[in-house]
């Protein structure tokens, strides 16, 4: 059996190749990917900022829904046909991050999509440990976004955010919508700082408050939502300087600054700022599976408007396309690469 799937062959290539079939290990077991969603990190990837760790050609993608094709050898509590998706993560159970019980910031972690095989490719063979159950009625389309909707929850539980608290979110991308999106589903007051139009328009959309950081009166526009007292929570997910001061800057005293974009180099923080208002900052950085479980019963419950995030979706062949279409950043949210086989049921 043959597979086809999308290779990272250097910075800014890609590559759709064929391919057969692993053999499935003990503990393993062999995926249909119906779609695979781009991410940021995949972004990163794709600029060659992670050659390091993704060894060309390396199957990339790790935000993705599928159907269990075949069961390997000690896998039980499992069936052929199930909807399911992926934690990517695989910790090593013995340093000290897995002995303190934060295995998912492993210091050996295994990333599946950077460290090893990933996604985007029409089958895909996984450890069973890393499986999540799907209901047999969510559409494979938005069970894509179970992922970074994890990420999105994990991030809200980092902030200890509670019911009334205004929360400020930097970033309009797909992490920062959902992280809006999931903060105001507990009871958050938010509010979106985002400079491009369209992303403040989606975001407007699905009943979010937004503003333009970049406006002559950016920083008044946080004054009088919250009284000149500044907001009590900043999560920073633009991945730039700007955003970083305007998350700083916003927060009131005693506010807790939430970092959750990945920043490849080092920025600039005034300290002075966390000295004078006693700030906080806490990293927030993957997921564990109560976010994973959190997040599929949110979208299956319809508490993330799935339809209004998703831009467009691609076929396999066009994955170059499609990373293009997101590195120019005009028009699009979150994009899927349709990963099924010719043939297959297309739901």
């Amino acid at each position: 059996m043959t597979l086809r799937r999308v290779a990272y062959t250097g910075a800014r290539s890609l590559a759709v190749e064929t391919a057969g079939t692993p053999p499935l290990p003990a503990g393993h077991v062999r995926i249909d990917v119906a779609y695979t969603g781009i991410c940021g990190t995949d972004l990163h990837v794709y600029h060659g900022a992670m050659d390091a760790r993704v060894e060309p050609p390396g199957v990339i993608g790790h935000e993705m829904s599928g159907r269990i094709a075949e069961i390997g050898p000690d896998v039980t509590g499992w069936h052929v046909g199930e909807q399911v998706t992926v934690m990517p993560l695989v910790p090593c159970g013995q340093c000290p991050a897995c002995s303190a019980g934060h295995d998912h910031i492993c210091h050996r972690l295994v990333f599946l999509g950077i460290d090893a095989t990933g996604s985007m490719q029409t089958s895909w063979t996984v450890p069973a440990t890393t499986l999540v159950r799907l209901p047999a009625d969510l559409r494979l389309d938005h069970a894509a976004l179970v992922e970074p909707t994890a990420v999105a929850v994990h991030d809200v539980h980092r902030a200890d955010l509670r019911a009334g608290e205004k929360a400020l979110v930097v970033g309009g991308g797909p992490i920062g919508l959902l992280i809006a999106i999931v903060a105001h589903r507990s009871g958050a007051d938010v509010l979106l700082a985002e400079p491009d139009p369209y992303r403040r328009a989606v975001a407007e959309d699905v009943g979010l408050p937004t503003y333009d950081p970049s406006a002559e009166d950016g920083a008044g526009s946080i004054a009088r939502w919250t009284g000149g007292a500044g907001a009590a929570v900043a999560f920073e997910v633009s991945g730039a300087q700007a955003g970083v001061g305007t998350a700083v800057e916003a927060l009131a005293t005693r506010g807790r600054l939430v970092q959750v974009a990945i920043h490849p180099v080092p920025r600039e923080i005034s300290l002075h700022r966390f000295f004078w208002r006693e700030l906080t900052l806490v990293g927030a950085r993957l997921y564990d599976r109560g976010d994973f479980e959190t997040a599929v019963r949110l979208i299956a419950d319809g508490e993330i408007p799935a339809a209004r995030l998703i831009s467009r979706i691609e076929p396999l062949e066009r994955a170059a396309q499609a990373f293009e279409a997101l590195e120019e950043g005009g028009g699009v949210m979150k994009v899927l690469i349709d990963c099924r086989a010719r043939g297959e049921d297309r739901r």
